[in-house]
Protein backbone atom coordinates (compact mmCIF):
# COMPACT_ATOMS: atom_id res chain seq x y z
CA UNK A 1 0.00 0.00 0.00
CA UNK A 2 1.13 3.44 -0.71
CA UNK A 3 1.46 5.88 2.10
CA UNK A 4 1.31 9.36 2.23
CA UNK A 5 3.35 11.68 4.82
CA UNK A 6 1.79 11.88 8.52
CA UNK A 7 -0.53 14.96 9.35
CA UNK A 8 1.80 17.27 12.35
CA UNK A 9 -0.86 17.28 14.76
CA UNK A 10 -1.72 15.47 17.99
CA UNK A 11 -4.33 15.03 20.26
CA UNK A 12 -5.53 15.48 23.70
CA UNK A 13 -6.55 12.85 25.84
CA UNK A 14 -9.68 11.66 26.29
CA UNK A 15 -10.86 12.72 22.71
CA UNK A 16 -14.14 11.04 22.23
CA UNK A 17 -12.77 9.02 19.20
CA UNK A 18 -15.65 6.85 18.69
CA UNK A 19 -17.87 10.04 18.33
CA UNK A 20 -15.41 10.61 14.85
CA UNK A 21 -15.38 7.07 13.97
CA UNK A 22 -19.55 7.17 14.20
CA UNK A 23 -19.29 10.51 11.88
CA UNK A 24 -16.73 8.64 9.69
CA UNK A 25 -19.51 5.59 9.24
CA UNK A 26 -22.35 8.07 8.56
CA UNK A 27 -19.93 9.47 5.72
CA UNK A 28 -19.10 6.07 3.94
CA UNK A 29 -23.08 5.22 4.13
CA UNK A 30 -23.95 8.64 2.17
CA UNK A 31 -21.72 7.43 -0.22
CA UNK A 32 -23.47 3.99 -0.01
CA UNK A 33 -20.79 2.07 1.51
CA UNK A 34 -22.25 -1.15 2.27
CA UNK A 35 -22.27 -3.38 6.10
CA UNK A 36 -20.03 -0.66 7.89
CA UNK A 37 -19.68 -1.76 11.34
CA UNK A 38 -18.18 0.94 14.01
CA UNK A 39 -15.90 -1.78 16.73
CA UNK A 40 -14.03 -0.74 19.98
CA UNK A 41 -11.00 -2.24 20.66
CA UNK A 42 -9.18 0.09 23.07
CA UNK A 43 -9.21 -2.66 25.73
CA UNK A 44 -6.97 -4.63 23.12
CA UNK A 45 -4.92 -2.95 20.85
CA UNK A 46 -2.74 -0.28 22.23
CA UNK A 47 -2.76 1.59 18.75
CA UNK A 48 -5.99 2.92 18.20
CA UNK A 49 -9.42 2.67 20.50
CA UNK A 50 -12.05 2.12 17.21
CA UNK A 51 -11.95 0.64 13.92
CA UNK A 52 -14.39 1.46 11.22
CA UNK A 53 -14.76 -1.28 8.74
CA UNK A 54 -16.75 -1.02 5.74
CA UNK A 55 -16.60 -1.75 1.67
CA UNK A 56 -17.47 -0.39 -1.79
CA UNK A 57 -18.83 -1.92 -4.53
CA UNK A 58 -16.00 -1.15 -6.67
CA UNK A 59 -12.80 0.92 -6.38
CA UNK A 60 -14.67 4.00 -7.83
CA UNK A 61 -16.97 3.39 -4.89
CA UNK A 62 -14.17 2.52 -2.53
CA UNK A 63 -12.35 6.27 -3.20
CA UNK A 64 -15.69 7.90 -3.39
CA UNK A 65 -16.10 6.76 0.68
CA UNK A 66 -12.81 6.99 1.55
CA UNK A 67 -12.61 10.84 0.42
CA UNK A 68 -16.29 11.66 1.97
CA UNK A 69 -14.75 10.37 5.60
CA UNK A 70 -11.81 12.67 5.52
CA UNK A 71 -14.04 15.66 4.24
CA UNK A 72 -16.97 14.90 6.46
CA UNK A 73 -14.43 14.14 9.77
CA UNK A 74 -12.88 17.82 8.76
CA UNK A 75 -16.61 19.45 8.15
CA UNK A 76 -17.60 18.30 11.65
CA UNK A 77 -14.47 19.65 13.31
CA UNK A 78 -12.64 16.12 13.63
CA UNK A 79 -8.98 15.26 13.43
CA UNK A 80 -7.03 15.58 10.40
CA UNK A 81 -5.55 11.85 9.11
CA UNK A 82 -2.04 10.73 9.83
CA UNK A 83 -1.73 8.72 7.22
CA UNK A 84 -3.37 6.95 4.80
CA UNK A 85 -2.48 4.07 2.66
CA UNK A 86 -4.18 1.91 -0.40
CA UNK A 87 -4.64 5.11 -2.99
CA UNK A 88 -2.83 3.30 -5.47
CA UNK A 89 -5.46 0.62 -5.85
CA UNK A 90 -8.34 1.39 -3.61
CA UNK A 91 -8.71 -1.93 -2.59
CA UNK A 92 -8.16 -1.49 0.70
CA UNK A 93 -7.82 2.36 1.87
CA UNK A 94 -6.88 2.60 5.54
CA UNK A 95 -7.10 6.36 7.12
CA UNK A 96 -5.30 6.40 9.96
CA UNK A 97 -6.83 9.16 12.28
CA UNK A 98 -4.89 8.47 15.42
CA UNK A 99 -7.59 7.31 17.79
CA UNK A 100 -9.66 5.76 15.10
CA UNK A 101 -8.78 3.55 11.96
CA UNK A 102 -11.08 3.62 9.02
CA UNK A 103 -10.80 0.23 6.50
CA UNK A 104 -12.32 0.66 3.25
CA UNK A 105 -12.38 -2.15 1.56
CA UNK A 106 -13.95 -3.17 -2.20
CA UNK A 107 -15.91 -6.20 -1.59
CA UNK A 108 -13.57 -8.83 -2.64
CA UNK A 109 -10.62 -7.84 0.02
CA UNK A 110 -13.36 -7.60 2.70
CA UNK A 111 -14.51 -10.87 2.37
CA UNK A 112 -10.81 -12.30 1.79
CA UNK A 113 -9.45 -10.50 5.40
CA UNK A 114 -12.70 -10.80 7.40
CA UNK A 115 -11.40 -8.34 9.97
CA UNK A 116 -15.26 -8.39 11.68
CA UNK A 117 -14.11 -11.96 12.16
CA UNK A 118 -11.31 -10.72 13.59
CA UNK A 119 -12.76 -8.47 16.21
CA UNK A 120 -15.71 -10.38 16.58
CA UNK A 121 -15.58 -10.74 20.12
CA UNK A 122 -15.05 -7.13 20.71
CA UNK A 123 -18.15 -4.49 21.08
CA UNK A 124 -19.67 -2.50 18.36
CA UNK A 125 -20.70 1.02 18.60
CA UNK A 126 -23.78 2.12 17.00
CA UNK A 127 -23.88 4.53 14.38
CA UNK A 128 -26.84 4.67 12.78
CA UNK A 129 -29.99 7.12 13.44
CA UNK A 130 -33.49 8.17 11.42
CA UNK A 131 -31.01 9.45 9.04
CA UNK A 132 -28.96 6.55 8.51
CA UNK A 133 -31.22 3.85 8.40
CA UNK A 134 -30.17 0.25 7.86
CA UNK A 135 -29.83 -0.47 4.09
CA UNK A 136 -32.47 -3.39 2.94
CA UNK A 137 -29.40 -5.54 1.41
CA UNK A 138 -27.79 -4.96 4.90
CA UNK A 139 -30.63 -6.67 7.29
CA UNK A 140 -29.90 -10.36 7.26
CA UNK A 141 -27.10 -9.54 8.21
CA UNK A 142 -27.66 -7.34 10.95
CA UNK A 143 -30.96 -9.28 12.33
Amino acid sequence: MESTEPAPAEYPAGEDFAHWAVVAARAADDKQATNSIVVDVAEVLGITDVFLITAGRNPRMVRAIAKNIQDEVMKAGGPKPLRMEGHDTFEWVLIDFGGFICHVFDEDHRAYYELERLWGDRPRIEWRDESHPVHPDERSEEE
